[in-house]
């Protein structure tokens, strides 16, 4: 029952990240990243059920609200503020981006086989889907052009490796976990003043179209 559950947690963990290059509009692509901090808290309090560990379960359910309400909800508050919904100019297509997502599974698996037969336990064997997303997500960072879709893979990436963390050991100290949460939190509280002070400045958050304006 605890592998089942776990696969089924990693895999919703992996198909969120990789559905997030299938789409381009940008409440999608929030949604999404949500339904992620869902599995994620899902692994982790997977693994405190499995382990009997009760800070694993506190840890679960915080990250969880974190990552699949708080900072969606700051998101959705950014992109209410303007009149952009569409992801229009990716440096990569749709199509190109899904082909390189498996690529990039297939690396992130060859990659992290060496880590998994140190110790070939359910959760040390679901590492290449923690590398995938992190790969995924740094994808996104550099082809995307609205600065939200570039805030989404840092986050994604943020997502993957508090997985891994989580996958490869017992996880974090509390302590760091919340640390490195709010630090995220203030990144996305940054992210919205910026997105607004832009929009009311220029008009817009395409990074092209503000580059060529400095130009």
């Amino acid at each position: 029952m605890y592998v089942k559950a776990l696969d089924l947690a990693c895999g919703a963990f992996l198909l969120t990240g990789v559905l997030v290059l299938w789409r381009r509009d940008l409440s999608a692509i929030v949604w999404l990243f949500g339904l992620q901090g869902v599995a994620l808290g899902a692994i982790i309090v997977i693994r405190g059920l499995h382990e009997g560990t009760g800070e694993l379960l506190a840890l679960g359910v915080g990250v969880g609200l974190l990552r699949a309400l708080v900072l969606p909800f700051l998101m959705r508050r950014a992109l209410a503020a303007g009149e952009e919904r569409l992801e229009t100019r990716p440096l990569v297509g749709v199509g190109t981006s899904l082909l390189v997502a498996a690529v990039l599974t297939m690396l992130a698996y060859a990659v992290s086989q060496p880590l998994v037969r140190l110790s070939p336990t359910p959760a040390t064997q679901a590492v290449p889907i923690a590398l995938t997303v992190l790969l995924v997500g740094f994808f996104v960072l550099v082809t995307r052009r609205r600065a939200l879709s570039q805030v989404v893979g840092f986050l994604l990436m943020d997502n993957a490796i508090t997985a891994a963390a989580f996958l490869t050991t017992s996880g974090v100290p509390l302590v760091v976990e919340l640390g490195v949460s709010l630090d995220v939190l203030l990144a996305v509280l940054v992210l919205k003043v910026l997105t607004t002070r832009m929009r009311a400045a220029f008009g817009g958050t395409d990074l092209d179209e503000l580059r060529e304006l400095h130009d």
